[in-house]
């Protein structure tokens, strides 16, 4: 049986509502967080809880709890589910109004809290082998990304441009600047320096990402967080994407051409190998 926790209550997922009436179900105002769980500790809950913090006071929307209240929360969610890695789903909403009105209710409604946990997944071997494909687009969500929010419909549909054209993953272009995919950040590689978007109310602060640019730090991998060119992207010798459940994953190829040679590339294999050793010794270990 899968456990979720409902303003207040564990009980079975398949018994969890909430009401229609929620704000995040009617305008999407809402946070979440995703939260990987390795060997049942919970991975920089700390800096998914800050994150989730400041997405709230952006929305100024209360935060429920403070940061121990929520640690106990996914502490007893995870020990009540049957993997020993997981995946934490954790959103909270503004609450459910007696009538649907844009402007914010007053401080009587409560916000809605809701947990769910799923088993994590990685990528296959076969896959990091052979790398993925991704397709390019126009990004064309709003001007906030920085803040993780349940306001999700062009990251949907641009997710959904990649599956159409059977890839994995959507890179997203900004006034010709690269931003982030539409559920991963993007790394370029080019020349042996690893290049990176700045972090900016134009993408996710990824929790991912800083790891990845820690692991560079750390064995002496060169490196730059700057500002992409799209023409710097589509000339790189290795694209990767990142994420919590993606790990660092190549792009071996991006719109039908290829990146680089094609394969994927040496600097993606080595970073790969540094996660897993991370994950190993530091992600188990809390």
């Amino acid at each position: 049986m899968i456990t979720a926790y409902v303003n207040g209550s564990y009980l079975p997922l398949a018994e969890a509502r909430v009401s229609p009436m929620d704000r995040g179900f009617l305008f999407g105002d809402g946070a979440y967080e995703v939260i990987p769980v390795y060997s049942r500790r919970a991975f920089r809950v700390d800096e998914h809880i800050a994150r989730l913090a400041r997405t709230l006071a952006a929305m100024r929307l209360a935060n429920p709890h403070d940061a121990a209240g929520w640690k106990a929360i996914i502490g007893e969610l995870v020990a009540r589910n049957p993997w020993e890695d997981q995946s934490v789903y954790l959103q909270v909403t503004r609450g459910a109004d007696t009538r649907r009105n844009h402007a914010f209710p007053g401080p009587e409604v409560k916000a809605t809290v809701f947990l769910m946990s799923e088993p994590l997944p990685v990528p296959a071997p076969a896959q990091l082998a052979a790398g993925v494909a991704a397709v390019s687009a126009a990004d064309i969500r709003w001007l906030r990304c920085d803040l993780k929010t349940v306001s999700m419909l062009a990251n949907c549909l641009l997710r959904q441009h990649a599956i159409d054209h059977g890839c994995a993953e959507t890179v997203l272009f900004r006034d010709g600047f690269l931003t982030e995919g539409s559920a991963s950040s993007i790394f370029v590689v080019k020349d042996g320096v690893l290049r990176v978007p700045p972090k900016s109310h134009l993408m996710l602060p990824g929790i991912t990402y800083d790891v990845v640019l820690e692991l560079a730090r750390t064995h002496g991998l060169a490196h730059e967080v700057r500002e992409l060119l799209e023409a710097e992207v589509r000339a790189a010798d290795e694209l990767w994407l990142s994420s919590s459940t993606k790990e660092v994953l190549p792009i071996t190829t991006l719109d039908g051409r290829p990146v680089g040679d094609g394969r994927a590339g040496p600097l993606g294999r080595q970073m790969y190998a540094w996660y897993q050793e991370f994950k190993r010794t530091v992600m188990r270990n809390g």
